[in-house]
């Protein structure tokens, strides 16, 4: 058991470049610190060939590749949006025109983004080439705001209709938001919110065709708690919004490297507990 938790930290230390709980933060932190740890050349690389390349017909089918495609490219991005591009704030509509848009980048020039999901038959519609509409949020936590990107496949190809920025409490994952806010920064806090014990899936580092499991208890999760985004997340709903339910899987995805985590949450009691982490 003692070489298994060792196997554990190394991978998360690997994964991750956690150096121990980042989450025992109470004052303001200037930038994310997975952002900090995650080098952008790869990402710098990936936006220059999509912008040199014309987007193919075939990126349509689904919204991820129509997506990356659209944060990249500074002309794809304005041939995509429905000028005048309405936005909608604190009750008031505006609207932008075209020679006043400036380039969205969104999560691209972090190197990351993250997914929330009810379900795993939520998170199948990433690649259901019948979604038809999608909601790209740009989730500002220390500001309890959410701009919401509404975007519809018309006539097979993918358009930016409208921008509205609500409430965090208005938002669909309201109480997962408000939940997630105190975990990532209050150290006391996320240990209480642990199951008794959360299962742990991961690489082994000793074989990397093998996959190893086991069970990460209270007492040792200050060794493993990986770093998460404490200022701003992102997340894409995929078709009409659904009630917020009693489980979320959290995915923190790299824009083009491998790094993916996933963190599975259920809500006991009144209570969110962490499940299992899968790295």
């Amino acid at each position: 058991m003692k070489r298994f938790f060792i196997a554990i930290f190394a991978t998360v230390l690997m994964m991750f470049s956690c150096t121990g709980n980042k989450a025992n933060q109470t004052e303001e932190v200037p930038a994310d610190s997975v952002a900090d740890s995650i080098d952008t050349t790869d990402v710098d690389s990936m936006e220059m060939l999509i912008t040199e390349t014309p987007m193919p017909r075939a990126a349509d089918a689904m919204f991820d590749d129509f997506l990356f495609n659209f944060l990249a490219n500074k002309k794809l991005q304005k041939e995509r949006i429905v000028f005048p591009l309405r936005v909608t704030e604190n009750g008031k509509t505006t609207t932008v025109e075209k020679d006043k848009w400036k380039m969205e980048h969104l999560f691209m020039r972090q190197g990351y983004y993250t997914l929330l999901f009810n379900d795993d038959k939520q998170m199948q519609l990433m690649k259901d080439t019948a979604v038809s509409e999608a909601v790209v949020e740009k989730i500002l936590l220390s500001k309890n705001q959410v701009k919401n990107y509404v975007f519809q496949r018309i006539k097979g190809a993918w358009l930016l209709l409208e921008i509205r920025v609500t409430p965090l409490q208005a938002d669909a994952n309201s109480s997962f938001l408000s939940f997630y806010r105190r975990f990532v920064t209050d150290s006391v806090f996320q240990v209480n919110s642990l199951s008794e014990t959360v299962d742990f899936v991961g690489p082994d580092p000793d074989d990397d065709f093998n996959m190893m499991e086991g069970v990460i208890t209270p007492d040792t999760w200050e060794a493993f708690a990986p770093t998460l985004p404490h200022k701003t997340l992102y997340n894409i709903i995929y078709g009409k919004p659904q009630p917020e339910g009693k489980q979320k899987i959290y995915l923190l995805r790299g824009v083009a490297n491998g790094l993916e985590m996933e963190l599975r949450f259920r809500k006991e009691g009144g209570k969110w507990l962490l499940k299992k982490m899968m790295t």
